[in-house]
């Protein structure tokens, strides 16, 4: 990260300090969380005193762990948005359609981030809700956006991303992604079955902007049991596409959420 001289570390030490607690770590010591950010004890002392002064994290004996008041930091941006004005409609819409679940997301990092998502769905695994992050290579969503990088920035992610195995069906092999992903920008649109958790067999296809790039994606997804990549692909592909279309008219038309999306690694059609 190139770092002007407008930079705050010190705010940038404190957004990874909230950013490191999830499910596995919902509560760390001090060195813990020193470890966990690659800070130095110290460092990391004055972004967590810093952060349960300002409430955003509280402190229990020696274990630090996050408060209920981060939840602004999110509805914060869902509501400048306008997420579920602007993007829920059309997930009901094909939840409607084809049951199951459907989601928007964006990639971040490494990562694709869940920015909307609906769903029937009560099944007892892996279950997607916004904020949610899955490594890029073991989802549909994942492989759509990243078959929009840039051919640099694509490079870029093969040669530092891991890839571990989530499931035995998790592409590992570097050059069997880089063709999975190639197929997925030829096709126009990207499956994983079982890759990112049994049980979970999904179709994607990109969201652009009128300028051709792709801000986004959009998926639909259901159970292995009852639905295989072929089924999904000729069942709900046509509907999909349709849907992506409508959210990329929706967004054009509200800049603020186009703009929180735009990842500048994405290519022009």
């Amino acid at each position: 990260m190139e770092k002007s001289g407008d930079f705050v570390e010190g705010l940038a030490k404190g957004l990874s300090v909230l950013e490191v607690f999830d499910r596995a770590r919902p509560e760390m010591t001090l060195s813990e969380v020193a470890r966990a950010t690659g800070m130095s004890p110290a460092a990391a002392r004055r972004s967590l005193h810093t952060l349960v002064t300002l409430g955003y994290m509280r402190q229990v004996q020696r274990k630090f762990v996050l408060s209920a008041r981060v939840l602004k930091l999110a509805a914060s941006y869902l509501d400048a948005a306008n997420i579920e004005e602007l993007l829920l409609p059309e997930l009901r819409r094909l939840v409607g359609s084809f049951g199951d679940a459907a989601s928007v997301a964006v990639l971040e990092g490494d990562d694709v981030l869940y920015v909307a998502h609906y769903s029937e769905q009560r099944a007892s695994r892996m279950i997607a809700s916004v904020g949610t992050v899955y490594p890029a290579y073991a989802t549909s969503l994942g492989k759509v956006l990243l078959a929009s990088l840039s051919r640099e920035a694509l490079a870029a992610y093969l040669d530092r991303v891991v890839l571990r195995p989530l499931t035995d069906r998790t592409i590992c092999d570097n050059a069997l992604l880089r063709e999975t992903v190639d197929t997925a920008r030829t096709d126009g649109f990207a499956t994983a079955r079982d890759e990112l958790d049994y049980g979970i067999t999904s179709l994607s296809v990109p969201v652009r902007d009128r300028l051709g790039r792709t801000v986004a994606a959009i998926n639909s997804s259901g159970y292995t049991g009852r639905l295989t990549i072929d089924e999904i692909v000729a069942r709900r592909l046509d509907g999909l596409r349709t849907a992506a279309a409508r959210i990329g008219r929706t967004l054009d038309s509200y800049p603020p959420l186009l703009n929180s999306f735009f990842n500048p690694s994405i290519s022009e059609r």
